[in-house]
């Protein structure tokens, strides 16, 4: 590993722990030559399917065309980063698991909303308006109704248990 500091080759690593719920492994390590000590992430590399787009062409696929999207619905909302992450990864889980060669690029349009659905009801609609096209106030009320469908239907119940004695 060259040093990002002096660019010598002779590092050592100092430290390895695994990150991102064992997904990858993060190292410090320590430059021989300048004394600087730096991390390095480490993660496997797996063959992600083409995408098959609407119109039958296909395109590698891209984890940071898949992230901006999400970050461009997301965008000036009150979302952790930790949970962006973590439904890339999920994702991206599912992309893998597909064991297809090819995977449609509405496959993975349609994991993105359910993703944002659980993220955030603005960054749902926000997407979903123009992954679906929308073209009138009708299909944004129709939209909206389904979410609404959805938040009541898994909405956990909340029962109030009052443990305290009276005197």
């Amino acid at each position: 590993m060259h040093c990002p500091y002096c660019s010598t080759e002779d590092t050592k690593v100092i430290d390895s722990r695994l990150a991102n719920d064992g997904g990858e492994v993060r190292r410090r390590r320590e430059c021989l030559n300048c004394h600087e000590r730096f991390t390095t992430y480490e993660r496997i590399e797996l063959p992600f399917p083409s995408v098959k787009k609407n119109d039958g062409s296909l395109v590698d696929f891209s984890e940071s065309k898949l992230r901006t999207g999400i970050m461009r619905a997301l965008e000036k909302r009150p979302v952790e980063i930790d949970d962006i992450d973590a439904a890339v990864t999920r994702i991206l889980n599912k992309v893998l698991a597909s064991n297809d060669h090819e995977v449609a690029s509405k496959e993975i349009g349609e994991w993105v909303i359910e993703e944002l659905a659980l993220i955030d009801d603005v960054a749902y609609v926000r997407f979903a308006s123009v992954y679906r096209r929308f073209q009138d106030l009708d299909a944004f009320q129709r939209e909206l109704d389904l979410l609404k469908r959805k938040r009541k239907n898994n909405k956990p119940s909340i029962s109030i248990v009052n443990n305290s004695k009276r005197n």
